[in-house]
């Protein structure tokens, strides 16, 4: 999301300003034509620790993500910066555009769809079930190729029938990955914001992705409009009244901050919070499907 602050802050006052940036995901930033090496010992260098405080008007305030980091650009730097495209702003080199895909050996020249069925255990209210997950990929074998990503240290429990690159790519890799991908399943996490900032190599203008949602997050805040953000934000009373932004499910006594009780799923069904127990398999195979039916992307077999 700062990726495309820094973007409209150049295009919306082009020469105006000199931008670096300090970050542990310099991935993300590789090739960007808005930043330029600046010392941290300039003393004319400006400082500014970014944050995104919106998000505490999201469940009220018809605001995406995207605007966050600029809203507080705006206040902090008395600008009108404005979005300028609905996503984040990644570039890739043409060495890396003409870098045959990661999984070629492996499936050759045929789609694929990458497929991330777990996450990070700081909010485990947005995983969703491992079995339906499972499921998908079964009642769609044959027909679509799954290459299932997750990083090593995070929960991504295998699932049988896709091409396993868990731990096996860093995060440029992923990006690069995206690239060659027809599509993405997810969770919302940073898949679903690469599936829509990384350039598609063929097909489609906007590649396809399927976001399974539950109600943690306002849709409005979170969804891109080519996406299929299967939510229920608005169905429990949980969250009527916008996302709950609850973290975990059920305590996992680690320790961390998110067992707190004012953290914990209100409304659990078996392992799953109610809102992603509401959506079954049929619902994300039907999703995925209809890509394929509208005709965005060619019939497969």
């Amino acid at each position: 999301m700062l990726t495309a602050a820094v973007r409209d802050l150049h295009r919306t006052y082009p020469g105006e300003f000199v931008t670096d940036v300090r970050t542990p995901f310099e991935a993300l930033w590789q090739n960007s034509p808005y930043l330029t090496p600046l010392s941290d010992w300039d003393e004319a260098v400006e400082h500014i620790d970014c944050g995104y405080p919106l998000v505490h008007k999201s469940n009220f305030a018809p605001y995406h993500f995207l605007h966050g980091f600029i809203d507080f650009l705006n206040g902090r730097l008395g600008l009108q910066i404005r979005p300028t495209e609905f996503k984040g702003d990644l570039h890739l080199s043409q060495a890396e555009r003409d870098l045959p895909s990661q999984v070629a050996p492996i499936i050759g020249d045929s789609p694929f769809w990458i497929v991330v069925g777990g996450g990070k255990t700081d909010f485990t209210i947005k995983w969703w079930s491992h079995e339906r997950f499972q499921g998908v990929v079964d009642r769609l074998c044959g027909r679509i190729r799954f290459v299932q990503a997750g990083r090593r240290d995070h929960f991504h429990p295998p699932l049988h029938g896709a091409i396993d690159l868990r731990g096996q790519t860093d995060l440029r890799e992923l990006i690069l990955l995206t690239h060659h991908a027809q599509g993405v399943l997810c969770p919302v996490s940073l898949p679903m914001h690469l599936a829509a900032a990384v350039e598609v190599k063929s097909g489609p203008r906007n590649r396809p992705c399927v976001v399974i949602a539950g109600g943690r997050e306002p849709p409005h805040w979170e969804a891109y409009p080519h996406h299929q953000f299967v939510h229920r934000v608005g169905a429990l009373r949980c969250c009527d009244q916008g996302g709950c932004w609850k973290s975990r499910t059920i305590p996992l006594h680690d320790g961390a901050e998110h067992d707190q009780p004012d953290h914990l799923c209100v409304d659990v069904r078996g392992d799953l919070p109610r809102c992603m127990d509401m959506i079954e398999v049929d619902e994300v195979v039907r999703r995925i499907e209809l890509y394929f039916e509208g005709g965005a992307l060619p019939s497969h077999p």
